[in-house]
């Protein structure tokens, strides 16, 4: 009871800044990216909040507790996979575009054939990334009030839809700030309690893991068993969250590509603080609640943070334990909430903006109008949302996000950074890379280890090493066989001008 308590009082009030954001969102500028008026603590904040999903809340902690130092390789990756987005993103994109990646491919190409290629290859992705937060959000909701997990997503998918059709981004962000100030205050209180365990020596929580589960344990190679597996996790991270739509939606939401240039230093630092402390909890529930009760309480290893706080506030049963419990559950549901209502605005920005406005209507759309279509496609993006979720139980959502950002990284990339800077990248480039990188990325997938287990017809649990460079090779060859297009080429000047400067030269 009291753990719902705390769950309800979180709900209550992200519910009432729906309410006040829905006051407040009336245009296309208000819906997509509450009319670019955030600062960049604001943005940075909420970034941090939107990055720091359930793999980082849940999926990184269980990895490590059940394979060692392989779960390490998914935190540690998350620490520098802003470092591309601040170095070649962040600017031209703030720069380039309005509210959606197929902004920047419709302003590079002026192609109707580019844009549908970009509004493909952004559904699949966010839909690829969603399947994994509402599959922790099921996992925890059923923890949190005892109700069947698929009752548990489709309740998670109710709220999702009413954050983003009634609210947009406004709401998205405040939900995100929320959350991501609770979630960095839970990690905080249950480091703390940790190292007070071990008198705040932390090289006791790996010896004791390598006595109790043997010396291989801190060694590679338990969950990621190829060597190119962890290659292709440490690519995917670089170069993958750099094609993620709704990552790149957030930067639209600041006044210029300055402060979008400051929102990325915030997360770097915020972010970077929780996922240093993931192998830590990690290696603690290992120690603490062992592996045994780990995958009794959920195979997939989701369960394992909210396991440590219930234990170190006094174990099942106890007032601490049962408070620790529900107050770890209750803000890793919020964090699922706001990484989830992004993901489903960035989804029916792509359907909404990109697809009936801009491809349908060929952009002749009142913006009331566009702002009820955006709201419809929330409500339908909501309820596939929670199709995939009831699918996806059971398994680690680490991995399942790790393999959307594979996806990202081998189709949206390619695309995204050769038009930003080759003069030649033509519509053809954008088709063949998309399609490429799409297919390439899903088939391998499907046939990895992830997805597959044992019967793995693909050795890697992330493709990214392969998909990567057949997108961009699908890219290029588009481009070529497309043959040249001078007036994209005469473009491009002034796009480049305009992307690196903001400053539009005509």
């Amino acid at each position: 009871m009291m753990t719902f308590g705390i769950f309800l009082v979180i709900l209550l009030a992200t519910l009432f800044i729906t309410y006040w954001a829905a006051r407040r969102t009336s245009t296309t500028a208000d819906f997509y990216a509450a009319d670019s008026k955030l600062t960049a603590a604001q943005n940075g904040i909420a970034l941090a909040g939107d990055w720091c999903s359930a793999a980082a809340f849940l999926g990184f902690t269980g990895l490590t507790a059940l394979y060692g130092m392989d779960g390490a390789f998914y935190a540690l990756g998350a620490l520098v996979a802003f470092c591309t987005v601040l170095l070649l993103i962040a600017e031209p994109l703030r720069n380039s575009g309005r509210y959606t990646l197929g902004d920047v491919i419709r302003s590079r190409m002026q192609t109707r054939t580019s844009l549908l290629a970009a509004i493909v290859g952004t559904i699949v992705v966010n839909f690829a990334y969603l399947m994994p937060q509402m599959a922790g959000a099921g996992v925890l909701v059923r923890l949190l009030t005892g109700i069947p997990y698929s009752w548990a997503v489709t309740f998670v998918g109710t709220a999702m839809i009413v954050y983003v059709a009634f609210g947009g981004m406004l709401a998205t962000t405040w939900v995100q700030i929320i959350k991501a100030v609770l979630m960095l205050a839970a990690g905080a209180i249950i480091l703390v309690m940790v190292l007070a365990a071990v008198n705040f020596n932390p090289i006791t929580l790996f010896n004791d893991a390598e006595a109790k589960y043997g010396a291989q344990y801190l060694l590679p190679g338990n969950y990621l068993k190829h060597p190119l597996d962890q290659v292709s996790l440490g690519v995917g991270y670089v170069l993958g969250l750099a094609g993620l739509p709704h990552v790149m939606t957030r930067f639209y939401t600041v006044p210029d590509a300055k402060t979008a240039r400051r929102s990325v230093i915030w997360v770097m630092f915020l972010a970077g603080l929780f996922f240093a402390g993931t192998t830590i909890f990690g290696l603690a529930a290992a120690d603490f609640v062992g592996q045994d009760v780990i995958r009794a309480a959920d195979k997939g290893g989701n369960l394992t943070l909210p396991l440590l706080a219930q234990y170190l506030g006094g174990g099942k049963g106890t007032l601490g334990g049962d408070l620790m419990l529900g107050f770890v559950s209750a803000v890793a549901v919020a964090t699922i909430l706001a990484v989830v209502s992004a993901l489903t605005l960035s989804t029916s920005g792509a359907v909404a903006h990109d697809f009936y406005t801009n491809w349908l209507k060929r952009g002749k759309v009142e913006g009331r109008q566009e702002v009820w279509i955006a709201r419809i496609s929330a409500v339908v993006i909501g309820v596939l949302a929670i199709v995939l979720g009831i699918l996806a139980q059971g398994v680690n959502v680490a991995v399942l996000v790790i393999l959307a950002i594979c996806i990202a990284a081998s189709a949206n990339f390619p695309v995204l950074i050769l038009s930003l800077f080759w003069r030649r990248f033509n519509s053809g480039g954008v088709i063949g890379g998309m399609g490429a990188g799409l297919i390439s990325a899903v088939v391998l997938a499907m046939l990895g280890p992830a997805m597959r287990g044992a019967d793995a017809i693909w050795p890697l649990v992330n493709p990214t090493v392969a998909s990567l460079p057949i997108g961009f090779l699908g890219a290029i060859l588009g481009t070529l066989i497309a043959g040249r297009d001078k007036a994209n080429e005469e473009r491009f000047d002034d796009f480049s001008i305009r992307v690196h400067t903001g400053v539009s030269p005509r």
